[in-house]
């Protein structure tokens, strides 16, 4: 609020004018509405000794004579402030009578008082914005604003139906209702014919689109994403002469695409992806559209050969169809975005793909397609994207790829392709993801490959590499995943890049000898993999420093010894092997079992001796302020501490002290995720809490402002979501902050999937977490200022009960500073498995990623497998059957899939969610809206 105060302060100053008055009725309204802008914004002052109030800043006037712009745009307003400051507010506004543009935006208003709409002196008012703010409940009455041009509500929380309440507004240019809650059908404004802008998005609308939207003959844009639409396209569209865009995406349309798009000559976007269209696409359609996308649809036959060559033909998305045939051979050389990945296309890659000199991606993968790369294709010079995975290409890996200097992503894995990596490929600089795997590839690494400066992520797991890895490999300063399993690799493994974190796959190769003992220093690693070699000797003692580590697989080996002390969520594989079942033990002489009981039974007697002297004189003291000693246990000194809820009984049975030395001993963890310690604190009066720590002392913490942290902990305590874990308190000492909840700790989502037996989660029980999750994410994602999740997974999901999930560590993104973090991967980005693709050259954390790692959420209650199986993660084992529609059953966890057909529907139902929001193109996921209304349509 005080950052708003200061912007008021300074936006005022002084702007000229001419030298006449406001009229006596208008300058006594805006002193008053200065009087409760003062009383409303901390240390807020217009600040002015200029009479004219035509001089300040945020107010336009006709001649100084006539306010016509008021500006309040983002200055922290709120109804909370009190009933009578807003009745106030509102009125001084409508004695504003030459008023004609109003911005309210970006505010907290959750409601307008009726006397604002009913009143008559903004009958001339053009331009009204109230949109990003709280508004809540129905859509009120409009009817006396009947001079309304634009009109934007956008980003609030309106619900309800829409009737007759924007019936007079004859003059309405735009109307933007999207990111609320409006239910029931479509509005249609009988009397706005003149309407330019209708945007509906992110809605609840359900029903067909109306025909009579064809009667709009001045439309130009029509967005209509993200409802529940259902019907058809109407024809009347295609009537529309001159509509630019329209955004139909993320509904239930159905039907063909129809033909008289295509004669829309102002039309240059066009938006349907994800819904239900099937049959074939129109020809023609294309001829003036420049952006094109109807991704995630049904639709067949083959891509109309005129559909690509229209010469203002920008972008093209057809991803996840149904689309047979070849592509055709005639481009447009102004596209920029070609996508045509998950469909049936066969035939070769056209050579013509050479001349597009504007394509920055190009997909292709998930197809048919045959015989060799073309060496055109080095003629796309910008592009940054090239995903020609899961084909049947075959031959060499050209060398004309080499001269994609601009190349960001290479996916080549699962085809047929042979030969060695051509050096040419090494020049790739700016390379961030290679992905050769499932190929018949061979050769040695070259020591080249140390070129790839920029390289995160290398898979060249599953061909037939052989020879050692080059030493080089140590300067890839960038690399956070290395797989190179499944080859003929042999000789000693060199030092690795430090960075590693995602894994490090070294499996089913030909190494031999002890494993070296370096690896530990990978200290931010969470898988590795050294499985089916011929490793010998013991497992190094060091490897259990390795504080990331939540996967060692050293099955099928020919190791022998003890199995070092792992850290309980270390889960290590070791069968295959020689080791002695019993734990680490030191050799002993066996006269140390007679001398070391007498030994202890004199120190013990000597310490109650000494502990009686010490009482007798009543040395026995607590250190106050800074640490008391609980055996060896220290507790930390509370710095601040802050009850958040407003909840009497809460605040009377937390109790700070007792909580510190509660979390002093490591017998009251309850659990441990990648950035929190929970405890289970019970406070004096027998109330139980869940306590989490956040270590301050790892430096990717935020520690400048212990005033800040407060202040993101009081936003997020007024969140009220019976799915999201909201705290109720915290504590702060030197080095750690403290977080209190209610304790429910059932047990974790993992712990019952993985780790208790899978049965005890039937699937109604798996079902409604997946709804509970959902609806939590939904509503963080809607919040005014969106909270994005750092690290959801099964793990983050702790249960109320069977069928009641909270999502956990939500206040991650408010508290961890990524540009202090040491690169890795998943410490900013969450758990191994769950991790975005793209967040491998984004290093951004967004609603998109956070829809991936839901996704694999689902996979993992639909499966039963964890995220990371073998060194393969989940997410990818599930797409590599997505294709494969027939085989998509074998996914689903069969123990629950085969009680009864109806199961088996609903969890097929649910799958194709899941597919959808693992998406390998951040674009294709769907929004957590859209994604809870396709739960709910699953059962």
């Amino acid at each position: 609020m005080e950052r708003y105060g200061l912007f008021f302060l300074l936006g005022f100053s002084l702007f000229s004018f001419a030298s006449s008055q406001l009229s006596r009725p208008q300058k006594q309204a805006m002193e008053s509405l200065k009087q409760n802008l003062n009383t409303s914004v901390t240390g807020a002052k217009w600040n002015t000794s200029d009479p004219n109030p035509c001089s300040w800043s945020r107010v336009t006037c006709l001649s100084s004579s006539a306010v016509t712009k008021l500006d309040l745009a983002d200055l922290g307003l709120s109804t909370a402030t009190n009933s009578s400051w807003v009745a106030d507010f509102f009125n001084n506004l409508c004695l504003l009578d030459s008023l004609q543009y109003l911005n309210l935006s970006a505010n907290f208003f959750t409601s307008i008082p009726d006397s604002f709409f009913n009143c008559s002196g903004l009958s001339g008012l053009k331009h009204l914005n109230i949109s990003s703010n709280r508004l809540a409940g129905p859509l009120q009455n409009f009817s006396n604003f009947g001079s309304l041009e634009t009109l934007d509500l956008s980003f609030n929380e309106l619900s309800g139906g829409i009737d007759s309440q924007l019936d007079g507004l004859a003059g309405l240019r735009s109307l933007n209702l999207s990111d609320n809650s409006f239910v029931g059908a479509i509005p249609y404004l009988q009397k706005a014919r003149g309407l330019e802008e209708l945007v509906l998005s992110e809605n609840l609308f359900v029903r067909s689109i109306p025909s009579k939207i064809g009667l709009y003959q001045n439309l130009t844009f029509l967005d209509l994403s993200e409802n529940n639409i259902t019907g058809t396209i109407p024809h009347e569209i295609g009537n529309l002469p001159k509509l630019k865009k329209l955004v139909l995406s993320s509904n239930s349309l159905s039907g063909q695409i129809p033909d008289g798009l295509g004669t829309i000559k102002t039309l240059y976007r066009f938006a349907a992806n994800q819904n239900n269209f099937n049959g074939t696409i129109p020809s023609g359609i294309t001829r003036y559209v420049k952006v094109l996308d109807l991704s995630f649809n049904k639709l067949s036959g083959p891509i109309p050969s005129d559909l690509l060559s229209y010469p203002t033909l920008e972008s093209v998305d057809l991803t996840n169809n149904s689309l047979q045939g070849p592509i055709p051979v005639n481009l447009s050389q102004s596209l920029n975005r070609l996508r045509l990945g998950w469909n049936t296309l066969n035939g070769t890659i056209p050579q013509t793909i050479g001349e597009l000199n504007n394509l920055n991606y190009l997909e292709l993968d998930g197809n048919n397609l045959n015989e060799q790369i073309p060496r055109q294709i080095s003629g796309c010079k910008n592009l940054t994207l090239l995903n020609l995975a899961s084909n049947h290409l075959n031959g060499d890996l050209p060398k004309e790829l080499g001269s994609l200097q601009r190349l960001v992503e290479l996916k080549l894995q699962l085809n047929n392709l042979t030969g060695t990596i051509p050096d040419e490929l090494f020049k790739l600089t700016k390379l961030s993801l290679l992905n050769l795997s499932h190929n018949s590839l061979t050769g040695a690494i070259s020591s080249e490959i140390s070129n790839l400066s920029s390289l995160t992520n290398l898979n060249l797991q599953y061909n037939n590499f052989y020879g050692h890895i080059p030493t080089t490999i140590s300067s890839l300063k960038y690399l956070i995943e290395l797989r190179l399993g499944n080859n003929q690799l042999s000789g000693t493994i060199p030092n690795m890049p430090s960075k590693l974190a995602i894994a490090l796959d070294l499996s089913s190769n030909l190494f031999n000898g002890p494993i070296p003992s370096h690896l530990s220093g990978l200290t931010e690693l969470e898988v590795l993999d050294l499985s089916n070699n011929h490793f010998s000797g013991e497992i190094p003692y060091s490897f259990t420093t390795m504080r990331s580590l939540t996967l060692l697989n050293l099955s099928n080996n020919q190791l022998s010894g003890i199995i070092p002390p792992f850290k309980d969520y270390v889960t290590v594989i070791t069968y295959g092997n020689k080791f002695d079942n019993q734990p680490e033990k030191k050799r002993r002489h066996p006269n140390l079992f007679i001398v070391l009981p007498i030994v202890g039974a004199v120190i013990g007697l000597s310490l109650v001796a000494v502990v009686l002297m010490l009482m007798s004189s009543r040395r026995i003291y607590r250190v106050k302020d800074e640490r008391s000693q609980l055996g060896e246990i220290t507790v930390q000194a509370v710095v601040d501490g802050h009850f958040i809820t407003a909840n009497t009984v809460h605040k009377s049975s937390i109790d700070f002290s007792k909580t510190m030395e509660v979390v002093a001993d490591p017998r009251n963890i309850v659990l441990k995720t990648r950035f929190s310690t929970y405890y289970k604190a019970v406070m004096p009066n027998g109330f139980s809490y869940s306590v989490k720590k956040l270590n301050w002392a790892d430096k990717i913490f935020q520690m400048e402002s212990h005033e800040r942290f407060g202040k993101e902990m009081e936003v997020l305590g007024k969140l009220c979501n019976s799915n999201i874990m909201v705290p109720l308190a915290y504590v702060l000492t030197e080095d750690s902050a403290y977080l209190f909840y209610e304790h429910i700790h059932k047990g974790t989502v993992f712990n019952f999937l993985h780790k208790e037996s899978g049965n005890s989660l039937d699937w109604p029980s798996r079902y409604n977490i997946m709804l509970g999750v959902a609806q939590g994410l939904t509503f963080l994602h809607g919040c005014n200022e969106p909270v994005l999740l750092l690290d959801l997974s099964t793990k983050s999901i702790q249960l109320k009960s069977l069928k009641e999930p909270q999502i956990g560590d939500i206040e991650l993104s408010k508290v961890i500073d990524p540009s202090k973090s040491t690169g890795s991967l998943s410490t900013i980005a969450g758990s191994v498995g769950y991790i975005p693709p793209e967040y491998a050259y984004m290093m951004k954390v967004t609603m998109a990623g956070n829809v991936y790692s839901f996704g694999v959420v689902l996979l993992e209650l639909l499966t039963g497998k964890p995220p990371v199986s073998s060194g393969l993660e989940l997410a990818k084992w599930a797409l590599s059957y997505s294709a494969r529609p027939n085989e998509r059953e074998q996914i689903l966890d069969s123990r629950i899939s085969k009680t009864s057909l109806a199961v088996r529907s609903q969890m097929l139902s649910v799958l194709r969610v899941a597919l959808a929001c693992v998406s390998a193109s951040p674009e294709a996921r769907p929004k957590m809206r859209n994604t809870l209304r396709m739960l709910f349509n699953a059962k």
